[in-house]
């Protein structure tokens, strides 16, 4: 019939996802993320908002380094209705943000050089000093991946591994943070102008998570337009619209007629409304930066969407 059955054995296992630069990075990603959370949750100890999320954090990459590895390992994602490389690209650089704030927080917040009163004492010292460098360990191993698989000039890869792709993340990151500022007491709902800022922030975070959802399913052909144009034109309204934003939140927030040019003298650590305004404004420039960047990049990648 013209086809020819594989090997007993030798067509359904990838050896190279494991033995491959790029999985022996992956490899060390579950070494390192199981040591991580391990550490802490045997005598580490972690508590409040940050350690929740820090532990929330390694568990998820962990999760789905895990199933990464699996998949490529028995040749799974072939069966799988999304393009792989776009998920792996996006996952990668994803983790590589998580972990790396999971590695700045955990020690900012729980690790010290002197013991802990008892019971704990120098054993959870210990414990956390470890669980904090194997932390920046697990950061190094997604950052490695980023690395190897991002796409070179003139290459032609999966869209969420250019530069243009991976950007896309880092804004969508970028702008949860944004998000976590003005939930916290910014009183961004004062004037209509910041109101309008909040819009910004929502709408863009919206198309770039919708950018990546369909880079990831591999459903970008079914836009009745070349999806390269599409991002391209987003992105260039999306630099307008935070340029807007740039402008508009420091006036309303930090102008003497609106708002306070500095930080009140009776304003609490970690309930302070200034706080908040300040991290929205900063990130706000940090985004129009990335978008920026991104919109430079856009005009000269090449890109198969559904690799």
């Amino acid at each position: 019939m013209g086809s020819t059955m594989e090997p007993p054995g030798g067509g359904y296992l990838h050896l190279g996802a494991v033995t491959s630069p790029v999985g022996t990075a992956r490899v060390l990603q579950l070494v390192f993320g199981c040591t991580t959370f391990s550490l802490v949750a045997h005598r580490g100890g972690f508590d409040g908002v940050q350690g929740t999320f820090c532990m929330a954090a390694w568990g998820f990459c962990f999760a789905l380094s895990v199933l990464v590895v699996a998949c490529e390992f028995t040749r799974l994602h072939s069966c799988l209705r999304l393009s792989w490389g776009n998920f792996t690209a996006a996952f990668a650089m994803l983790a590589t943000l998580l972990s790396a704030t999971a590695a700045v927080i955990y020690p900012l917040y729980f690790t010290q050089l002197e013991c802990l009163p008892e019971p704990a004492g120098c054993t959870a010292r210990d414990f956390r000093l470890a669980a904090s460098i194997f932390a920046g360990l697990l950061f190094l191993a997604y950052a490695a991946e980023v690395a190897l698989t991002r796409a070179r000039p003139g290459q032609v890869a999966s869209y969420m591994a250019t530069v243009s792709g991976l950007l896309k993340i880092v804004q969508a990151f970028v702008a949860c943070i944004i998000f976590g500022a003005l939930v916290h007491d910014s009183r961004y709902g004062r004037y209509v102008a910041t109101q309008w800022c909040v819009a910004v922030y929502s709408l863009c975070f919206l198309a770039t998570v919708a950018v990546v959802a369909l880079s990831v399913m591999g459903h970008t052909g079914s836009l009745g337009c070349p999806f390269d144009r599409v991002v391209v034109v987003y992105t260039f309204l999306a630099v307008l619209l935070y340029l807007s934003a740039a402008v508009i939140w420091p006036v309303f927030c930090f102008d003497p007629k609106y708002g306070e040019p500095g930080r009140p003298p009776d304003c609490l650590r970690g309930s302070c409304t200034w706080d908040s305004q300040l991290v929205v404004a900063t990130f706000t420039y940090v985004n129009l930066l990335l978008y920026v960047a991104d919109l430079a990049y856009s005009q000269r990648i090449r890109f198969v969407p559904t690799l």
